[in-house]
């Protein structure tokens, strides 16, 4: 354990924007399944509308790099535009 007051806070900030980047990771994921799980039908639009947005903003926050983005993005659209 860290004996400096700094390095003390800066372990439990750590921990709080661990926790919060874990949470946008998951919706992440699971917005991708749901898109891909429905694609062919009329919700995939919707589906796939709502996880390139959250691939977005995950990317603007900082979460997942820009390239990384846009890898999935166009995974995703790769994958949903076959399936139909």
């Amino acid at each position: 354990m860290a004996n400096i007051k700094s390095q003390k806070k800066r372990i439990l900030t750590n921990a709080k924007r661990a926790e919060r980047n874990k949470a946008v990771k998951s919706e992440l994921k699971t917005r991708v399944k749901n898109a891909k799980a429905s694609a062919g039908t009329d919700a995939a639009v919707e589906d796939v509308r709502l996880a390139v947005k959250r691939i977005d903003m995950a990317a603007a926050k900082g979460i997942i790099h820009k390239n990384t983005a846009a890898r999935r993005k166009s995974r995703l659209m790769k994958s949903v535009g076959s399936a139909n």
